[in-house]
């Protein structure tokens, strides 16, 4: 039997063993809680090239105003975001500022990331922050004159913008706002299948309507759920087994950056947090917008 003196020894030294590995543990969990939050938010398809290192950036993005390049988000110090704390990552997805002071191109979906509660956004980073790292610059964007002047998007923000986390409706259900949370926030959904006014911000009034001018020039199908235009006749389900395998109710595949979106994010998301997705759509006001080529 151990001695009198030893008793307390053993349980100090297996309380500080506990204590040492708690914050190991933390971390661990918080990168894998990241990784997933990652794949909801799209960042593997928007910031990974073509043939280039998963995460690094040079992903381009042709819109009316000219092309963007997405940045390297790999804990690359030099060239990715290895030196950033905590403070300036909240500031890049709360407000779209980056650690320069200078603003970010709403091309940067902040206009919905400022949703994202602290706690995720943290876990997001540390996820990024346990990628190998990336030595790859960022590539210019090739923007004319005066839309390349990142002052001007201060104006910008102030006709169009509204900081702050994801609200929940009191009112509504749990699975709802989970919702409403991953397609507002997260997910951005609203970013790419809603129209944009001249000054390139979503019109408000037809969101989720989709938009013949979306990423690339592509067409963004209306997913409110008016049974004409948009997907008012398809089941929960079928919006389900879309996200998960891009596979529409008439069995064709999606294309483009929505194809990407489910390969590289949504594919790996829960089916309870895909139905919520669901939930929230088909609880939208259906908007008549017929997207569709004309023949």
């Amino acid at each position: 039997m151990p001695a009198l003196w030893q008793q307390p020894i053993g349980a100090a030294l297996a309380l500080t063993l506990l204590t040492a590995a708690s914050p190991a543990a933390a971390a661990e969990d918080a990168s894998g809680r990241g990784e997933y939050l990652v794949r909801a938010g799209g960042c593997f398809s928007c910031h990974t090239a073509a043939g280039g290192q998963p995460l690094a950036g040079g992903r381009a993005l042709a819109t009316p105003f000219g092309t963007f390049y997405s940045p390297n988000i790999t804990p690359d110090p030099d060239t990715g975001i290895g030196r950033w704390t905590d403070a300036q990552f909240l500031r890049a997805l709360r407000e779209g500022v980056r650690p320069d002071g200078a603003n970010y191109f709403p091309v940067f979906p902040y206009p919905s990331f400022t949703g994202i509660t602290d706690s995720d956004a943290l876990a997001i980073k540390a996820y990024l922050f346990s990628v190998p790292a990336v030595r790859q610059d960022n590539r210019p964007h090739d923007v004319a004159f005066p839309f390349s002047w990142r002052v001007l998007q201060t104006g910008w923000k102030l006709l169009f913008f509204t900081p702050g986390p994801f609200q929940p409706a009191p009112e509504r259900s749990a699975a709802y706002n989970r919702g409403a949370y991953l397609a507002t926030a997260l997910a951005h959904c609203g970013e790419c299948h809603t129209p944009r006014n001249f000054f390139g911000a979503t019109r408000s009034g037809d969101r989720l309507s989709g938009t013949s001018d979306g990423p690339d020039g592509q067409l963004v199908p209306n997913i409110t759920p008016d049974p004409g235009t948009g997907i008012g006749k398809w089941e929960k389900s079928e919006v389900v087994e879309l996200l998960k395998t891009g596979t529409t109710p008439e069995q064709s595949k999606v294309k483009g950056a929505m194809r990407e979106t489910i390969q590289d994010g949504l594919k790996y998301l829960s089916d309870a947090d895909l139905k919520a997705i669901a939930d929230y759509l088909f609880a939208q006001p259906p908007i008549v917008h017929d997207v569709t080529p004309k023949r």
